[in-house]
């Protein structure tokens, strides 16, 4: 119901290229702070009012606004209540936490590249010790992976005609480079801490 009436308002307003930002990017926010409806609908409608490219553009930039101004608001106001929230579904949130501590901003490029909602990766990482910068780069190459995602399912389905195997392709060769930095770093990170341990 929730996304046939986003559909109706966007259809109403008569909004076309950029200007359907008007109403997404503001329906962005709500959905980052609430997430009561899935962001790939936003996706779909940027994507059908101005491209592919553009459309994945804008939903990239709006994610990365949006998990940063959550994140700050979650910091600065809602720590206490997500902390008290965290603790009566412990069993769900303990793990994720533990992965923040270990992986820092790997953990939330993974989450936010899964179908978790944007709005609890967000605060989870507000109550966590990870710090501004380090989130905000997390943001945006995390977010960069599920806009990307995102929009080859949603662009075969809108737009079936379009040969997305070079999207499919740099998406993949994306994901690589990503798992190949991951281990390297973890490797150095790793032998770093032998080097230490063996100069004790």
């Amino acid at each position: 119901m929730l996304s046939e009436w986003i559909e109706a308002l966007l259809a109403r307003s008569s909004l076309t290229g950029f200007y359907v930002l008007i109403i997404t990017f503001p329906l962005a926010i709500v959905q980052g702070i609430l997430g009561i409806f899935p962001f790939t609908i936003l996706i779909v409608l940027n994507i059908s009012a101005m491209g592919i490219v553009n459309g994945l553009l804008t939903s990239w930039i709006s994610g990365i606004i949006v998990a940063n101004i959550v994140f700050y608001c979650g910091r600065s106001f809602f720590s206490d209540w997500f902390n008290r929230k965290i603790k009566r579904k412990e069993s769900r949130y303990e793990k994720w936490q533990k992965y923040f501590e270990l992986y820092g901003i790997w953990t939330l490029i993974l989450l936010r590249t899964l179908p978790i909602p944007n709005n609890v990766v967000s605060l989870m990482a507000s109550v966590s010790s990870i710090k501004p910068f380090a989130y905000f780069i997390s943001s945006v190459v995390g977010n960069l992976s599920q806009i990307w995602l995102y929009g080859i399912i949603s662009s075969s389905i809108i737009m079936p005609k379009q040969d997305s195997k070079l999207l499919i392709e740099m998406y993949i060769a994306f994901c690589l480079s990503l798992i190949i930095v991951f281990v390297r770093g973890q490797f150095l990170q790793r032998n770093k801490g032998d080097r230490t341990k063996e100069s004790l």
